[in-house]
């Protein structure tokens, strides 16, 4: 399985793939124009021989999109339910046959490992979300995955459903790396998701599920987000989470986040 990541050399951003360079050729959202039989001739046709070593930046570029999944794990459909006043609504997304999509994060918005992701100011009850992250080309078909971490402001979304976009979508809220696993749909059924997070050098918080744990397809959570939107340069798509602190806990400035899916880790701070 490669991994392709984006890293920030001495002068230059550039790509890579398994630790070496890929040439200037190499553009990520033709990339993300291609099919899946047509990535490894691609970058076969990028790769060089030279090892490059640099700061992790988050694996898109500027302009593409990243879309988010809700309600796909029972552990999220009952947190929510819990949380909210307005009973039933989780339930019924959970039970229906049409997923929650909403927008997250433009690229220029999105943190990379090792980076400061934040919690609102207006906001007493944040929590990190460790998400798998599709990554779907032009076609909707599935390219690979990274990792993600859908940052929330619960009590936000608790005093009404509608204030969804402003518990997900600020500065901050989106992290993903430290690069993609370009896979199949099938590689990704089984993976492990951990979620870890660290207050003054102590763990305060550990918690674990599986991709496998998962209501829906991957594949239908894409067809969902491509049937009546294009993304002419491909998208990445965060597929819920199956971890959820309880509600004593939430986010403070200076925790460390660590999410680990499969052999990935994404490792963030949290800042004001």
């Amino acid at each position: 399985m490669n991994m392709l990541t984006k890293l920030q050399l001495e002068n230059a951003e550039s790509w890579a793939l398994d630790g070496l360079l890929l040439s200037p050729e190499f553009d990520f959202k033709q990339f993300c124009r291609l099919h899946p039989h047509e990535l490894s001739p691609y970058l076969t046709s990028c790769r060089t021989d030279d090892k490059v070593t640099g700061t992790f930046l988050p694996p898109i570029e500027h302009d593409q999109e990243v879309w988010a999944c809700g309600v796909t794990y029972s552990r999220s459909r009952d947190a929510r339910e819990a949380e909210t006043d307005i009973k039933n609504i989780y339930d019924r997304v959970y039970e229906a046959k049409r997923p929650e999509l909403f927008f997250k994060a433009i690229g220029w918005r999105v943190k990379g490992t090792h980076s400061a992701i934040r919690i609102r100011k207006d906001s007493h009850w944040n929590v990190p979300e460790p998400e798998l992250t599709l990554l779907i080309n032009r076609f909707g078909e599935i390219l690979g995955y990274c990792a993600g971490n859908d940052v929330s402001s619960r009590n936000i979304e608790a005093e009404n459903p509608l204030y969804l976009p402003q518990a997900k979508m600020y500065d901050g809220s989106c992290a993903m790396g430290p690069g993609i696993c370009i896979t199949d749909a099938n590689q990704m059924r089984n993976l492990a998701i951990q979620l870890v997070i660290e207050r003054e050098g102590k763990v305060i918080f550990k918690g674990d599920t599986n991709s496998s744990q998962i209501k829906r397809s991957f594949e239908e959570l894409a067809s969902y987000l491509t049937m009546e939107m294009t993304f002419p340069f491909g998208a990445f798509l965060l597929t819920g989470t199956g971890i959820i602190p309880d509600e004593k806990f939430s986010l403070s400035v200076g925790d460390k986040v660590a999410i680990s899916i499969g052999t990935l880790i994404l490792e963030n701070w949290v800042e004001s």
